[in-house]
């Protein structure tokens, strides 16, 4: 059965009706190996896979690459029917935000407004503004009860945030992450790595590689202060010719720094946001 692509809320809902309860994968396009891999890993949680495109206004800031922001079109949909898709839902502006979207999800602060929140305030807002909004579209078709959604976790604080609005507004909804997809040296995919150069992409290996020797520091010299460890990896960093938001180590369960001590010894993360060039970049790593 060929892939169904829908474009109106109410259009979705007619496709989803009596279809089941729906694995949804959201996206703002531009799909790569990454995108496709957590397509896969829905298929089977749910009676129908269902992948949203949209490129989502209220998420970027207004000197961010909103205009620029790459569509593929052609492509998404090519890949996304290989994957076995089902249903792509992929509204025009005016489709999800038919008025100004006044009514906003705030999200908590502790957790929302530290690292990419710090750096990009009001970001998170227009994640859990779209995603409740897709969240609504999606899993309130006639009969479909709740479902399964999946994210990455390339987006590590994004899929806490997602996971935690969903807990706090007890929808029907599971929400499952998927493994970060990454390039035979290393690079997370992403879709901002085709901005790249031809020598920052061989430089880009490089931020992977500062979270692993970060978090093998942080467990090799228990007796160093973290802001030391953390503040000398974020020099070697820059001594690369990165200019890094943050690289840093924090507790995966509320991403908030881990006290010097036992606390050290948990279940960590390690983060970091950088530009190489013109390109932000993001990863982490859990160990």
């Amino acid at each position: 059965m060929p892939m169904i692509v829908t474009h109106t809320i109410a259009d979705l809902r007619a496709a989803l009706a009596g279809r089941g309860r729906p694995a949804f994968v959201p996206t703002m396009g531009n799909l790569h190996d990454g995108h496709i891999a957590l397509v896969r890993q829905a298929k089977p949680l749910g009676d129908v896979a269902v992948a949203s495109i949209f490129v989502n206004r209220l998420q970027f800031l207004p000197h961010e690459d909103f205009d620029s922001y790459p569509r593929t079109w052609e492509s998404d949909c090519a890949q996304l029917t290989a994957a076995g898709c089902d249903v792509l839902f992929a509204p025009r502006e005016a489709d999800l935000y038919p008025e100004p979207q006044t009514f906003k999800v705030q999200p908590d602060p502790a957790l929302a407004d530290l690292l990419e929140g710090q750096f990009r305030p009001g970001f998170f807002t227009g994640v859990c503004t779209v995603v409740m909004k897709l969240f609504s579209a999606v899993f309130f078709a006639s009969g479909a009860g709740g479902g399964t959604a999946v994210f990455g976790k390339k987006d590590y604080q994004q899929l806490m945030v997602v996971r935690r609005m969903v807990q706090q507004f007890a929808l029907p909804i599971e929400v499952v992450a998927g493994d970060t997809a990454r390039a035979a040296d290393g690079l997370a995919l992403s879709s901002r790595n085709g901005y790249l150069s031809a020598d920052e992409r061989q430089r880009a290996v490089q931020l992977s590689q500062a979270l692993r020797a970060l978090a093998d520091a942080v467990r090799g010299d228990a007796g160093a202060p973290l802001a030391t460890l953390e503040a000398q990896a974020l020099q070697a960093l820059e001594a690369a010719g990165w200019a890094p938001d943050y690289l840093t180590v924090r507790q995966r369960h509320d991403l908030h720094p881990p006290q010097d001590g036992a606390a050290r010894s948990g279940p960590l993360v390690a983060l970091a946001a950088a530009r190489l060039g013109g390109t932000r970049l993001i990863d982490n790593l859990e160990f």
